[in-house]
């Protein structure tokens, strides 16, 4: 018996194993390929410089920039509401309330709605009605926030990414033994001091941990900011919310389908593929170290 249980034990290990190979020499060969053909076209100019007519000349300085910014106003927008969306549920809703397992469910059903639904609501919301609604209010009238903006995409890029910052913040609120709370408590802290002093900051790595999550996926989507800021060719970068901007996703995806040479633009799109690449590894990468550097200044405080 324990002889069949030792050879269905390495049976099981060794497909776990060539599951981790097949997806690693996936990954390997994508990136490969990638750096083959896109390696030789970056530059300090290409980089640098803003599209020329064509696509075919110039750089890819305002995608870049576009991509960064949209990312960062995500990021900004997103994490408060989710942390504030799992510590309601988690620590003041009432445990067996149904009105909370509801909105769980929701949010579980949210993080499957296709990012093209997410783009198609943004702009029918936030385009049309808020920014409308700002611009009657505001402006008289005048089409200044009722259109495609940075703004917009950036807030649908946080609804798409919220059921992720949700389920990683309140995973990580799961994970704190209730005795800290009860420990807090026996010292005279409110609901809220506890949550503040106590919760929050051990649940600081689960939180970033989400937002990292939400950076990777925020940065590669391309149908909610298609519908709701982003522009193919705007040499201009966006200097003010209601500006429409240049992302790279939304850059490859058009010159893969709309260019009328697709030959003469290859070049430059497996350059432009490989920027986004590096631009989501350096987003990802500053999240971790900033998380890296928040947990160990949370130990040498304790």
């Amino acid at each position: 018996m324990r002889k069949g249980t030792g050879i269905g034990g390495m049976f099981m290990v060794s497909m776990m194993a060539l599951a981790c190979a097949v997806i690693v020499a996936m990954v390997a060969i994508i990136i490969g390929n990638i750096l083959l053909h896109g390696a030789g076209g970056i530059s300090w100019e290409f980089l640098s410089r803003a599209p020329e007519a064509g696509m075919t000349r110039g750089g890819i300085f305002p995608a870049i920039f576009g991509t960064a910014a949209l990312v960062i106003l995500m990021t900004i927008a997103v994490i408060p509401l989710g942390v504030a969306t799992a510590v309601y549920m988690h620590e003041y809703a009432p445990k067996r309330s149904r009105m909370i397992g509801l909105v769980r469910l929701a949010i579980q059903n949210l993080a499957g709605v296709p990012a093209i639904v997410f783009g198609l609501f943004g702009y029918v919301f936030f385009t049309k009605f808020v920014g409308a609604a700002i611009d009657r209010g505001l402006y008289g009238g005048e089409l200044v926030y009722g259109q495609p903006a940075i703004v917009w995409a950036a807030l649908t890029m946080a609804l798409l990414t919220l059921p992720t910052v949700v389920v990683a913040t309140e995973e990580a609120l799961r994970a704190i033994p209730q005795s800290y709370r009860e420990v807090a408590y026996a010292l005279g802290a409110t609901r809220w001091q506890m949550i503040r002093r106590v919760v929050l900051p051990q649940a600081t790595g689960g939180i970033l941990t989400g937002g990292i999550l939400a950076v990777s996926r925020g940065s590669g989507e391309v149908a909610p900011v298609m519908f709701t800021g982003a522009a193919y060719f705007l040499p201009e970068l966006p200097r003010r919310l209601h500006d429409q901007f240049m992302e790279l996703g939304y850059h490859v995806y058009v010159m893969t389908t709309q260019s009328i040479d697709v030959e003469a633009t290859k070049p430059v799109l497996y350059s432009t593929v490989l920027v986004l690449l590096m631009l989501t590894f350096l987003l990802n990468f500053t999240a971790i170290m900033i998380r890296s550097r928040i947990r160990r200044r949370l130990r040498h405080d304790r």
